[in-house]
């Protein structure tokens, strides 16, 4: 059992505000020696010692979130803590709070001033800049912008296809501009990267998925006429219509390359399906296809649509729609 301190009620505030940890700099902030603070992480004790100078005030296994917290805690271990004026996630770990699917968090990238001293620890990657960015709190985190934390990814990242899947999945997980993440791309000089200039080329194009990225690699290889990618289609009153994943305007064809995820739910299901039909109603021929059929048996792709295409060319009349590309 520990011994209650007049420290513990300061204590108490710090674990409310920081997911249950403290840097040892701010435990004898409150007053507590440094001897009890060693006391209560031995072994056995009441707390745990989760980085160098960084307590977790649990007996606990940490989550991740306390688990990334306390990264950013080792790197900036005084009062500006939370502020991100010294220490800031970026990388995957940040992209992890933000939502974004296919990334990992067994390591936490954070931020750091150029001429800090600091090295690596456990699963804390330290990444120098002299570029400092724009910090936001992400459930209580510190974290630069989703393009930042993509951008310090790619620039460290050797696999083409991890880059392509992050890349992607950020700008239609986090509503990122292509050309934001183009000019965070360069600042960190991660345009070096052949494989991530290709990515960037098919984002700007309007691809934002990693399956739309090999429909577009596929259709190019093949010859078949550039589509517009992600446009608005609105009716002609200007009641939105779709947005489909590709679409030839001057063939009236759409391709839709749904997500393998919908069968998990029939909502989303309904909905794709409704989508189908709307478009199909207002005169638009539709291809569909699943990841795997892209990735796997890429020439039947390309023979459906171009099929599709051909048969364009005996239509009376186009459908009548209103065309907003993908900006």
């Amino acid at each position: 059992m520990s011994r209650t301190t007049a420290a513990d009620p300061a204590i108490a505030q710090l674990s409310r505000t920081q997911q249950r940890l403290a840097t040892t700099r701010q435990l004898r902030a409150t007053g507590l020696a440094a001897s009890t603070v060693a006391a209560r992480c031995r072994p056995a004790g009441p707390w745990q010692r989760l980085l160098p100078g960084v307590a977790l005030i649990q007996t606990g296994e940490p989550n991740l979130r306390q688990r990334l917290l306390a990264a950013v805690l080792y790197a900036d271990p005084g009062p500006t803590a939370l502020s991100g004026t010294r220490a800031v996630l970026t990388g995957e770990a940040a992209l992890t709070l933000y939502g974004v699917r296919g990334v990992a968090a067994d390591h936490a990238d954070v931020l750091i001033g150029a001429h800090r001293g600091l090295r690596d620890r456990a699963y804390v990657r330290l990444r120098r800049t002299s570029r400092w960015p724009p910090t936001l709190l992400v459930d209580g985190i510190p974290c630069v912008r989703p393009v930042r934390a993509a951008s310090d990814f790619a620039a460290h990242e050797p696999s083409a296809e991890r880059v392509r899947a992050i890349l992607a999945t950020t700008v239609q997980t986090c509503s990122c501009h292509p050309e934001d993440l183009r000019a965070e791309l360069r600042a960190s000089h991660a345009l070096r990267n052949p494989a991530v200039r290709t990515v960037l080329d098919e984002l700007r194009a309007g691809t934002r998925s990693i399956a739309e990225g090999q429909a577009r690699d596929t259709l190019l290889a093949a010859g078949l006429p550039h589509p517009l990618w992600n446009p608005t289609l609105l009716t002609p009153t200007g009641t939105f219509l779709a947005r489909p994943d590709a679409y030839w305007p001057h063939a009236g064809v759409a391709l839709e390359v749904d997500s393998e995820e919908f069968h998990l739910g029939i909502t989303a299901y309904r909905t794709t399906l409704r989508r189908r039909l709307l478009l199909e109603a207002h005169g638009v021929d539709v291809v569909t296809a699943v990841p795997a059929l892209v990735r796997d048996h890429p020439a039947e792709l390309v023979a459906a649509v171009r099929t599709k295409l051909h048969q364009a060319k005996s239509r009376e009349s186009l459908p009548n729609l209103i065309i907003r590309p993908y900006l």
